[in-house]
């Protein structure tokens, strides 16, 4: 009787898993290592769902509800998560490489040391998101609200960030190499060991950030305000430098 009872409890754990991943999509779901990749979930409400590890890859979440969901290391390469609400959601350590993020609401959401390498987040609001060590290279951020984000060490190669507003951000150590940031609004902006390599700051905004022992080499600083800067070499700008530290 007991051995027979064992064996119940043994594979109890495993159908739990299977039927959390045939439940329908509903607020606070628990999907967790389900597959959804390629799934036509325009609009669904997956607010507080726990996704840890599920793949989305591909997957339609357009206009989704997904404020405060755990989607940490889950995949969702190319999903198209267009316009979803996303706030305070969790996607540390996630793959969202290629993936569709324009005119999405990611206020104070977590991607510590997620990937999204290439993803279009044109649009995107996210002040006070943690991108702490996150893989951004080649992403589009023009014109993304990213005011008071934590951007420290995290990777921002070749991103075209135009127009984008990283005032008060935190990109300490991290790299811009080849990083278009035309028009960018990056006063307050903590510079601070930053890789600036051939950086495009033209026309940017970067009064009171502080650029120390940052690398600016072949950077371009033309019609960029400096107004009271810290420049690399620990001098503060004065309030009328305009392209050049004065």
């Amino acid at each position: 009787m007991i051995p027979a009872l064992l064996a119940i409890l043994a594979m109890a754990p495993s159908a739990c898993v299977q039927a959390a991943c045939e439940d329908p999509p509903a607020r606070g779901v628990l999907w967790l290592d389900c597959d959804l990749s390629g799934a036509d979930l325009n609009k669904v409400d997956l607010r507080s769902a726990t996704l840890v590890r599920s793949r989305f890859e591909g997957a339609i979440l357009t206009g989704a509800k997904m404020d405060g969901a755990d989607l940490g290391f889950a995949n969702l390469s190319g999903a198209d998560l267009s316009g979803a609400r996303l706030k305070r959601t969790n996607f540390t350590n996630a793959d969202l490489g290629g993936a569709l993020l324009v005119d999405s609401l990611l206020d104070s959401a977590k991607f510590g040391r997620a990937t999204l390498a290439k993803a279009d987040l044109s649009g995107a609001r996210m002040p006070e998101a943690t991108l702490y060590q996150a893989n951004l290279k080649g992403a589009t951020l023009k014109g993304t609200n990213l005011q008071g984000a934590n951007l420290e060490q995290a990777s921002l190669e070749e991103i075209d960030g135009s127009g984008a507003d990283l005032s008060d951000a935190n990109l300490t150590s991290a790299s811009l190499e080849d990083a278009n940031l035309s028009g960018a609004n990056l006063a307050g902006a903590n510079l601070q060991r930053a890789n600036l390599q051939y950086a495009d700051f033209s026309g940017a905004d970067l009064s009171r950030a502080r650029l120390e022992e940052a690398v600016i080499l072949d950077a371009n600083f033309e019609d960029a305000r400096l107004d009271k800067t810290m420049w690399v070499d620990r001098r503060r700008c004065r309030a009328d430098s305009v392209g050049e530290c004065r």
